[in-house]
């Protein structure tokens, strides 16, 4: 894994393709290195985000991923072969490198993917060392993984993004392939009980997730949490397109236009009246 130094780990954005990073890494090597946490595969870092947590971030990118969302943006990120292997105390310098920044800014350290908690150690190490340097820290996550976290390490994550694709499992099958949702609600459910702040991220797609039955059951758990500070509403874009045509994927949304501002304002309003700070 020491080849991993040769490689640029920040990248323009999270839509840069990146795949086969770690191909020639042993497939021992990469379960030895999932279960210890002494090295991540990561899709690449990148600075300046407004978007992902309070402030101006650094965000990490991590490969792996159970799901297989029908709106993703960066399937690239779905397998930790297309990831780098990233040695922890190098993870760890990349953030150390713009922490003082960070900080001055009221910004933090985001880890986001694909899905994080695939690499639940690293992660929990990694978010272990980033709060040392007093710097912020965020995780999106789409929960399914997040028993792989004790309570203990939750503390040391100050702000949860939980992305939920649909609240029935009917819906959570349509958009993810997986049916079973009960881990994610049990984890927001968790959150809520250990008093974590929590931010929840929905992605509207026209034709399959506007869905206002769905909206009002998803706005409604939320706001019976009590830790929920905003729900996003995130429009559906194309900008991660060219992936899936690129890696020989079946894309359905290929046709699908991004909401218009009427169908995002609507599903705005579904949140804000179960009592939402809706963005």
């Amino acid at each position: 894994m020491a080849g991993a130094g040769e490689t640029t780990l920040e990248a323009k954005s999270e839509f840069d393709l990146r795949v086969g990073l770690s191909r020639h890494v042993p497939e021992l090597d990469v379960r030895a290195a999932l279960k210890s946490g002494d090295v991540g595969f990561i899709h690449s870092f990148t600075t300046g985000s407004a978007v992902d947590g309070p402030g101006i971030r650094l965000v990490a990118w991590t490969s792996g991923c159970m799901f297989r969302c029908r709106f993703c943006h960066n399937p690239d990120t779905w397998l930790h072969t297309n990831g780098m292997p990233v040695s922890l105390d190098r993870a760890v310098q990349e953030v150390k490198t713009y922490a003082h920044g960070l900080r001055v800014m009221n910004g933090g350290f985001t880890l986001s993917g694909g899905e994080p908690l695939m690499q639940a150690p690293f992660a929990a190490r990694l978010f272990q060392a980033v709060k040392a340097l007093r710097v912020h820290t965020a995780i999106e996550t789409n929960g399914f993984y997040s028993e792989r976290l004790t309570d203990a390490q939750l503390e040391d994550i100050d702000l949860v993004i939980l992305d939920m694709k649909g609240f029935t499992p009917e819906q959570h099958e349509r958009v993810t392939g997986v049916p079973d949702n009960s881990r994610v609600i049990a984890f927001g459910e968790r959150l809520a009980a250990l008093r974590r702040p929590m931010w929840l991220r929905f992605v509207l797609v026209p034709g399959l997730t506007d869905v206002p039955e769905e909206m009002r059951k998803l706005a409604a758990y939320a706001a019976g949490l009590g830790v929920v500070e905003r729900a996003e509403v995130l429009p559906f874009h194309q900008m991660g397109a060219y992936k899936w045509e690129r890696l020989g994927l079946d894309y359905t949304l290929r046709d699908t236009q991004p909401p218009t501002k009427a169908q995002v304002e609507a599903a705005l309003s579904i949140f804000r009246e179960a009592g939402l700070e809706a963005v």
